[in-house]
């Protein structure tokens, strides 16, 4: 929990809190919509870059794929692990609503993005790039908003996602 009176010194722990969570999570809660207007939870292990942009590895089989493919949109959280947090009620997340992009498979972008996959998540990789089912999608953050507790809420800016403002109650 971040205690500090300073806003300067409050607004910096944030930010060391919010990178800590993205830093530390390897699989992200992931929200589509389904044809019929009903919402989808699942997840996904993923890597993001400088630009905060999240890639996805998912089959086809999935219906959270088809989703993607279908609207182009997604919802996405990083949470704390339960485990971790002090208080069940107030778990640390961060949450970004995203734009949905197909990564072509012949393209360099694959090529690169699988193999940072591959470095973080291992032999698994090569075997389900091999399979053509596979989508490797790039999600793109059009807002999102940081929660580190109990009136410790955010919403994040930027081009890159780093500007945070603190949400004032009532």
């Amino acid at each position: 929990m971040i205690t500090s009176t300073d806003p300067q010194e409050s607004n910096q722990a944030a930010s060391q809190a919010y990178q800590a969570l993205l830093s530390q999570r390897r699989s992200l809660v992931l929200a589509t919509t389904n044809l019929d207007g009903s919402p989808l939870a699942s997840y996904s292990p993923f890597i993001a870059n400088e630009q905060r942009q999240f890639y996805i590895f998912t089959s086809q089989l999935a219906a959270h794929t088809r989703n993607l493919e279908r609207t182009g949109q997604a919802g996405v959280m990083l949470i704390e692990d339960e485990s971790e947090a002090t208080q069940i009620f107030a778990r640390r997340r961060v949450t970004f609503q995203c734009r949905v992009e197909l990564v072509l498979r012949d393209s360099e972008q694959w090529e690169e993005v699988l193999a940072q996959y591959e470095a973080r998540f291992g032999k698994m990789v090569g075997l389900l790039r091999s399979l053509p089912d596979f989508q490797l999608f790039k999600l793109q953050p059009l807002s999102g908003s940081l929660v580190l507790g109990f009136g410790q809420a955010y919403e994040l800016s930027g081009e890159r996602f780093e500007s945070l403002r603190r949400i004032q109650s009532g």
